[in-house]
């Protein structure tokens, strides 16, 4: 009769490593973050006044909504949000239309070629992302391998404008993020059973028929997985940006950068990202939803 109770037990200690987890490094971060954001910038160490003031040992609440007023009223946040939305949602659907055929080629390919092309899929993670994003540096520069193979085959006839781009930014995305595409996309698409294929084949439907009918639909969980871990990160991008797209690049984490650090203002800094959040919840939430409702 016992057994239960310490099966019971057992699975709840269990559980409270991942919820402690993600309240000591995610709920309680947040909470930080918020408070700042709801303070008042003063100069000083730290360069803020908190929300929470105490008097005769009372707490007194005073926040200051006007950081996240800030934000509507400066056409700077809201041109970094709407861009970086922009760039991260042209370089999600880059790695979809890229990372489908290959996810697919791997699922096709023979069983003893999976796990060679899989180790080529996330072989550049075994590399730091620094140095990664450097290298394209070294690619699209004005006097950089592309130009200089360019110019030598007498195709330009003088060097291109590549690097301090926004293309540069989401070619820089893409490249670092298509492998979180095609591992959500090979893992659905090898669990897919062979037989729809053979059974639409057999009453009467052409392979890109039966592809678009059966293969494209019954993978779309991967794909939106896919697409969300592409997207919320590159959302908030700043390595990238900063490296590939120079001062011209308008983007959200470059607004932060320059908040907490040149401008030393922590409480827009803590709005903006406050913000930042709020917006990214909502295509996961919508996922989420989506997912419950999948059989």
């Amino acid at each position: 009769m016992s057994r239960p109770r310490r099966d019971g037990a057992f699975a709840r200690l269990t559980l409270l490593l991942p919820y402690g987890w993600l309240l000591l490094f995610l709920l309680v971060p947040f909470l930080i973050v918020v408070g700042v954001s709801l303070s008042t910038k003063e100069l000083g160490t730290p360069p803020f006044v908190p929300p929470v003031t105490f008097a005769g040992g009372v707490p007194r609440l005073a926040p200051d909504f006007g950081n996240y007023a800030y934000l509507l009223d400066d056409p700077l946040y809201v041109l970094a949000y709407l861009n970086s939305l922009k760039v991260a949602l042209l370089s999600t659907v880059a790695c979809l239309l890229l990372g489908y055929p290959m996810a697919y080629g791997i699922v096709r390919a023979p069983a003893r070629w999976r796990p060679l092309l899989l180790t080529l899929v996330i072989l550049p993670f075994w590399t730091s992302f620094l140095i990664r994003v450097y290298a394209w540096i070294g690619i699209l520069a004005p006097n950089g391998i592309l130009n200089n193979l360019l110019l030598g085959l007498g195709w330009i006839g003088e060097p291109l404008v590549l690097l301090s781009t926004e293309p540069a930014v989401i070619l820089g995305i893409v490249y670092s993020y298509l492998p979180f595409m095609i591992l959500p996309l090979y893992a659905t698409l090898e669990r897919l059973d062979p037989a729809l294929m053979e059974a639409a084949a057999d009453l009467g439907c052409r392979p890109v028929a039966a592809f678009l009918r059966v293969t494209l639909p019954l993978s779309l969980p991967g794909m939106l997985a896919g697409s969300m871990l592409v997207f919320v990160p590159a959302v908030g991008e700043f390595v990238i940006p900063d490296l590939l797209g120079g001062t011209d690049t308008l983007m959200i984490g470059k607004v932060v950068w320059d908040e907490f650090f040149s401008n030393t203002d922590w409480p827009v800094a803590s709005a903006v990202a406050t913000a930042l959040l709020v917006v990214l919840i909502l295509p996961l939430l919508l996922l989420q939803r989506f997912q419950g409702r999948q059989p």
